[in-house]
């Protein structure tokens, strides 16, 4: 890594504007916003087709107004490799129903200028929208980057979620294209998804045009006929207002919001991401796991805007075995490889040694990644590894806070905060936490990628009432953080689940690193009650086939807690469950089950299409009914 600390894109960065070290370039950057993002914009060659007159002009929240009067295309951006490299490998994929495939920046090119060209003669324009049930292959990535070159909004929904969860996000997306499969293979399970197709169409009136995927073998193909049409030349120049996708919250209680993000801003905000912090260039091969229905396939895909090949993969990551992705990483050679916390502590708890193969980065997202992971880690891909914890959200498509190359990497923590925005650490009364102390999440600075609003939010009312309202003009974004004196941070869960017991405050990312550590324990949730005189801790465990939960393992887990955090967090009550229910992003359901227990419907707090497993709620409300 010593090179990449030395060449690094944010090095040559920090030297040209004279300053040595992160710290003092971070302060820059967040001392003069439309400076830096002007710069930054200048330093990672931008393709404006018109420059804007400002940066910021702006930086009130929620109404910070960026770029005024530039315009550009992300399309433009993604396939600008084609004309430098156009035999490179651009895209590989690895799929569990298909051979794998590879596409040339060329091809990808070429495929993405027939698409858009087909899309045209369906009669899609800049005010569409192009709806997406399909997963992590090709032809996706191909249509979102056609749906892009028109200027066209965007929308994905991966095919595990139910007709319900689709209907609810795309009732209020409100396509006028949808793509789809016929179906998928997710490990040896052949899942036929005609009948889904067929029911959501009909609650989305707003569709006149469908695109059928020959996927899974079973359908027509309606892609053949689409990319046969003559090449669409040129890329639609587009402003910071106008979308390039819309995105949706976990749905778990209530309507998903749909959030709308900015194609300038996803742009420009991807680009200093990926070119500085994740230190991506096209020498890359990034490979983070993903379905379409999560933010984390909008950040791998634009991988290709410095020009990283991207590897998509579709299927079961644990079929055959949880060596399935590290076999993928080491065939495609991947350079970057990216997954969530769980898998990375699965991986752990298996005992697996995977190949490191090219990877020198590894990123992990979704939950904390505690000191055991980072260590399991660095034993199986070697002391020179950077592990890359990163922490952000759907809401902004990208970070709050990760690694560069100017920073170290401190296990257990996320090494430093992200150029151009200030994260911090708020009390209740938004008063800045001192270091070393836990407090809400908030971002003081106006941020590209945050969103232009939710779709139907005419007033900005809900909007504002998400982020806005708990500290006036700061983004208050509902997790714990912890500023450390090594400069970095750590993310402990969820701030609307917190453990308080006699004054002891922790996040529930805490409690599942311990619990979770335990040999028979596969998975567990976390609630505490209290109202009034009532205080009671609930410990909910998902254990190994064949193990029981008796006195005995009650007693262990009981007493590893009280060991590794306090007394005061023994639970009362600990109870086996068949599955923890989670979102279909990977999320624990640690609110509604919260409401659940203290005797709210199930109906009212959540949607089952919004889980995992559907199923995985009907325990707990049969618990509380008891």
């Amino acid at each position: 890594m010593s090179n990449r600390r030395t060449s690094a894109m944010i090095v040559r960065l920090a030297r040209k504007h004279g300053f040595e070290t992160f710290d003092d370039l971070h302060a820059w950057s967040i001392a003069d916003l439309d400076r830096f993002w002007s710069e930054a914009s200048e330093f990672l060659g931008v393709r404006w087709h018109d420059y804007p007159t400002a940066a910021l002009a702006d930086r009130s929240m929620p109404s910070a107004a960026w770029y005024p009067g530039g315009t550009l295309n992300y399309a433009e951006h993604a396939l600008a490799r084609a004309a430098v490299a156009p035999d490179d490998i651009a895209v590989i994929e690895h799929s569990q129903t298909r051979s794998p495939r590879t596409l040339t920046w060329a091809q990808l090119e070429d495929q993405v200028a027939r698409c858009a060209a087909g899309l045209e003669a369906l009669g899609v324009t800049a005010a569409d929208r192009v709806g997406s049930y399909t997963p992590n292959i090709v032809e996706t990535l191909v249509t979102f980057l056609a749906t892009a070159t028109l200027g066209a909004v965007w929308s994905s929904c991966a095919p595990e979620f139910g007709p319900r969860a689709v209907i609810d996000r795309f009732a209020q997306f409100e396509p006028t294209v949808l793509l789809h499969v016929d179906g998928y293979r997710y490990g040896p399970k052949e899942i036929d998804r005609r009948l889904e197709v067929t029911e959501i169409l009909e609650h989305l009136p707003s569709v006149r045009t469908t695109i059928a995927v020959q996927y899974l073998g079973a359908g027509p193909d309606e892609w053949s006929s689409l990319i046969g049409e003559a090449r669409h030349e040129g890329f639609a120049p587009v402003g910071y207002e106008t979308p390039i996708y819309v995105l949706y919250s976990s749905g778990t209680t209530g309507l998903p919001k749909p959030i709308v993000h900015s194609h300038v801003g996803i742009t420009v905000e991807h680009l200093v991401v990926h070119a500085l912090h994740t230190d991506i260039t096209p020498a890359d091969r990034l490979f983070w796991f993903t379905t379409t229905g999560w933010m984390m396939w909008n950040f791998l895909v634009s991988g290709l805007l410095v020009g990283s090949s991207v590897v998509l993969f579709d299927g079961d990551p644990a079929s055959p075995g949880l060596n399935t992705l590290w076999d993928v990483a080491e065939r495609s050679q991947t350079t970057v490889f990216g997954a969530s916390a769980g898998f990375y502590m699965n991986c752990r708890k298996a005992g697996l040694e995977p190949h490191r193969g090219r990877i020198w980065q590894v990123g992990s997202t979704g939950a904390p990644l505690p000191v055991e992971g980072f260590e399991w880690l660095e034993s199986v891909m070697g002391p020179d590894v950077i592990i890359n914890s990163i922490s952000g959200g759907t809401d902004i498509c990208s970070c709050f806070v990760g690694w560069n190359p100017m920073v170290p990497v401190v296990n257990g923590e996320i090494p430093g905060q992200v150029l151009g925005r200030e994260a911090a650490a708020f009390d209740e009364d938004g008063n800045r936490c001192a270091t070393g102390v836990q407090g809400e999440l908030v971002i003081t600075t106006p941020m590209p990628s945050m969103p232009l609003g939710f779709l139907g939010d005419h007033d900005g009312s809900r909007y504002r009432s998400a982020y806005f309202d708990r500290y006036p003009g700061v983004w208050c974004h509902g997790d714990w953080i912890t500023f450390t004196e090594n400069g970095g941070c750590v993310i402990s869960g969820r701030s609307d689940a917190t453990l308080n017991r006699g004054g002891v405050r922790l996040g529930s990312a805490e409690f599942y690193t311990v619990v979770e550590a335990l040999p028979e324990v596969v998975d567990s949730l976390v609630v505490h009650l209290e109202d009034g005189d009532l205080d009671r801790l609930y410990l909910f465990v998902q254990l190994r086939d064949g193990i029981d939960l008796d006195d005995a393992l009650r007693a262990r887990i009981r007493a590893e807690l009280r060991s590794a955090l306090s007394p005061r967090h023994s639970p009362d009550v600990i109870e086996a469950v068949p599955v923890v229910p989670r979102t279909l992003s990977g999320k624990k359901l640690e609110v509604p089950v919260k409401k659940i227990l203290a005797g709210q419907s199930a109906d009212k707090v959540l949607s089952s299409e919004s889980l995992a497993v559907p199923s995985s709620i009907d325990w707990f409300v049969a618990y509380a009914s008891q």
